[in-house]
């Protein structure tokens, strides 16, 4: 019965083509958004900004709490979806 189905849905591979390279281009594109690591890297700027007097106190503060939110919603990302992440 596997060649008489595979006959049959013969005309669906390019619908099941395109369903594949979207699945990958959608996990791409995930991976990359939850990367951590241009969080850490701004984060890590953001201080050298600081010390630098480029950026005040203030302008810091927010700033930081905004990336280190960020970092806890990747973090929470990798955890609720058991993938490895990078």
């Amino acid at each position: 019965m596997g060649l008489l189905t595979q006959i049959v849905t013969l005309p669906l591979a390019p619908v099941r083509g395109a369903a594949w390279v979207v699945d990958r281009v959608l996990e791409a594109a995930e991976n990359e958004y939850y990367d951590p690591t241009p969080v850490q890297q701004a984060l890590a700027a953001l201080e050298a900004d600081l010390l630098a007097g480029r950026i005040d106190e203030e302008t810091f503060d927010r700033r930081e709490d905004e990336l280190l939110d960020r970092l806890d919603e990747i973090r929470a990302y990798w955890q609720e979806n058991s993938r490895p992440g990078p």
